[in-house]
C-alpha cells in the first residue's frame, strides 16, 4: 500500500522547467582555415525556472526572401550570400533554427564541403552518371527539355529544405560545411530561398 502511495505520489508531481544545453568543442583542422572553430556553451531555456510552467519564454521570428541570380549547372557554395542577406535578422537570436526553403523543383539545397571546390565538381558528375540524360533516357516528361526531367529527379534526391542551428546569432554548422545551392538546369533562371528564423 505504502509503494502505491509513493507510485501515485511520483506520478502527480510536476515535471521540471525543460532546458537545452549545447556545448560546442573545437577541433583541429587538418586543411588551412581562415577563422577558427568556435567553442563555448550555450543554455536556451523554454521556461524560465521562477515561472510557471505555463509561462514559457517569449520566442522571437524573422522572414526573408533571398534571390541568387542564376548560375551555370553544377554544385554552388551560397554560405556568404545568405549570411549577408540575413546579418542583422540573424544576429538578434542567442539560439534557434534557421529553415531555408527553395522554390523550385529544378534546382536543390544541401549541405557540405566548404573548402574544396573538386567537391562541388564531383558531385555534379556523380548526380550527372545516376541520372541518366539525353534522348536515350526513359523519361516521358521532355516538354522542357531533356534536361528538366533529370533535374527534378536530382532535385527530389537532395531536397529543397535546409533546417541549421542558430548560436549566439551565427549559424552552427561544422568548420567545412557550407550552404549549395545545386543547379540542375543548362539554362539556369535567378532562385528564390525563403529563409525562416524562430528561437530566442
Amino acid at each position: 500500500m505504502q509503494a502505491a502511495a509513493t507510485s501515485s505520489a511520483l506520478a502527480l508531481s510536476p515535471a521540471p522547467p525543460i532546458s537545452l544545453s549545447l556545448s560546442l568543442s573545437a577541433a583541429a583542422p587538418t586543411r588551412p582555415r581562415r577563422t577558427a572553430a568556435r567553442a563555448g556553451a550555450v543554455r536556451c531555456d523554454l521556461a524560465a525556472p521562477s515561472a510557471p510552467a505555463s509561462s514559457p519564454a517569449a520566442a522571437r521570428w524573422a522572414q526573408r526572401t533571398v534571390v541568387i541570380p542564376p548560375q551555370r549547372r553544377g554544385c554552388h557554395l551560397i554560405t556568404h550570400k545568405i549570411m549577408h542577406e540575413i546579418r542583422s535578422d540573424l544576429s538578434e537570436f542567442k539560439c534557434g533554427l534557421a529553415h531555408l526553403f527553395l522554390h523550385h523543383t529544378s534546382a536543390s539545397l544541401t549541405i557540405n564541403e566548404n573548402y574544396d571546390p573538386d567537391v562541388q565538381t564531383d558531385t555534379e558528375t556523380f548526380l550527372n552518371r545516376i541520372v541518366p540524360e539525353g534522348t536515350s533516357a526513359p523519361w516521358r516528361h521532355t516538354i522542357e527539355g531533356p534536361d528538366d526531367m533529370p533535374a527534378h529527379i536530382k532535385s527530389s534526391m537532395f531536397g529543397c529544405a535546409l533546417t541549421i542551428p542558430i548560436t549566439n546569432g551565427r549559424f552552427n554548422m561544422g568548420t567545412w560545411q557550407g550552404i549549395w545551392l545545386c543547379e540542375h538546369r543548362d539554362y539556369p533562371t535567378p532562385r528564390t530561398i525563403v529563409i525562416t528564423l524562430n528561437g530566442m
